[in-house]
């Protein structure tokens, strides 16, 4: 049983995340041509690459006795309409926020879940720049790894009623109806942070506690939100749609449409009523 595996795996994909934290960071750190190049309507780099390949390489080789699916962003067709057949799927971005990744912001991060029939089981999400990982089990907690090993629980914070609540937001994908969105919920204040592993983490340190995602013309992938969802649930949090629905993964469409809400949980479906009343009054 797989299940009765998911602390040696879990262990296996931390180890491969630090390396394929280590690929990123020598593009980040050096001044190679990253041959930036444009996929469907977002950067991808030579560092997508090769932090794709690192990290499918080295799970496939100690997982291999395994039967895994691995859907990735950087080696998925826009034409698979198909989910992939087995039950268990890992669910890869090698690079999330590669425009601050190429800005140098340094807020981008790596994410990787292991999902059963849709729904994650196990994630890792590394941001290089800050030499923190983050990793849960399903039913066990989160818990943040520094590069000396070093390893703690970790919660979201307790801070409610939304006047009290930090919002983080992104830097770069933003539009009107959502910025016409964040305005009529009363937050306290705003962050702006690239990368939704690097939002999400940010959640987890206490320095914010919600995070709204809504598509427009395009829509968040699934591997953008798999291993977010659950390092986020797991330290106490709350990650559904507008309507308080738990997000699917490997549903062959892997467009993840409409409004998502991730929050500290204490007043998640207060604002998911508010995000959903908001959005009725500005499509009136």
């Amino acid at each position: 049983m797989i299940h009765d595996q998911l602390t040696g795996i879990c262990a296996i994909a931390r180890q491969v995340a630090w390396g394929a934290g280590e690929v990123l960071q020598t593009y980040y750190r050096g001044d190679t041509d990253l041959n930036i190049q444009d996929k469907e309507g977002d950067p991808v780099t030579k560092a997508d690459h090769a932090a794709n390949h690192y990290i499918l390489e080295h799970l496939k080789d100690q997982l291999s006795d395994l039967d895994f699916g691995y859907l990735s962003e950087e080696t998925y067709h826009p034409d698979t309409l198909d989910p992939l057949p087995q039950d268990w799927v890992w669910i890869i971005d090698p690079l999330d926020g590669t425009r601050d990744f190429i800005e140098k912001t340094g807020e981008y991060a790596i994410h990787l879940a292991l999902t059963h029939k849709g729904r994650p089981q196990l994630a890792v999400v590394i941001v290089p720049e800050t030499d923190k990982l983050y990793f849960a089990i399903k039913g066990q907690g989160t818990y943040v790894e520094t590069k000396d090993g070093t390893v703690t629980p970790i919660r979201v914070s307790d801070r409610q009623p939304i006047s009290e609540l930090y919002l983080v937001a992104s830097r770069s994908h933003r539009n009107e109806r959502l910025n016409q969105l964040l305005d009529r919920i009363p937050f306290k204040d705003k962050v702006y942070v690239g990368s939704v592993g690097c939002k999400i983490s940010t959640i987890l340190e206490k320095r914010t506690d919600v995070y709204i995602s809504l598509s427009g013309k395009s829509a968040p992938k699934d591997w953008d939100f798999a291993a977010p969802e659950l390092i986020l649930t797991e330290a106490g949090g709350k990650f559904t749609n507008f309507a308080g629905e738990d997000l699917y993964y490997n549903k062959g469409d892997v467009r993840q449409w409409g409004g998502l809400m991730a929050s500290n949980g204490h007043c998640h479906e207060e604002l998911c009523q508010l995000a959903t009343q908001g959005l009725a009054e500005i499509d009136g």
